[in-house]
């Protein structure tokens, strides 16, 4: 395992800490409607800003998440020939729905959420 998957970064402790929160929150949830279009905006305007560290683990999570689950919707359209994939598909959805809000929810506390089978592209 690598130091990343070990040990999180602290939450934020400046006075912008509620601001950090409030955008890895978002980033988690914009998900759910852009995929990973926010998260790996963010991660690109903040991943040289060591002061963002919060904001940059956030966003590399939401963006590997969001990859993920990219590719599981990919293979759901494959295997919609043989009608497994609908139901891949909707598993996938709500997985994926449940997974944002909970990430939000944790990322708004200052907490980093690791989202459970995720492929982590970006370390």
């Amino acid at each position: 395992m690598s130091d990343y998957q070990n040990t999180p970064p602290p939450p934020p402790t400046s006075a912008g800490a509620s601001d950090d929160n409030s955008i890895a929150m978002l980033v988690h949830l914009s998900g759910i409607f852009f995929s990973f279009i926010v998260p790996l905006i963010v991660w690109l305007v903040n991943k040289d800003k060591p002061e963002k560290a919060f904001l940059n683990a956030n966003s590399k999570e939401a963006l590997n998440f969001q990859l993920t689950l990219l590719g599981a919707y990919f293979i759901s359209g494959i295997l919609m020939v043989v009608l497994i994939g609908f139901l891949t598909y909707a598993v996938a959805w709500i997985g994926g729905l449940v997974f944002a809000i909970l990430a939000g929810l944790a990322a708004n506390k200052g907490e980093t959420y690791r989202y459970p089978m995720t492929i982590r592209l970006i370390k």
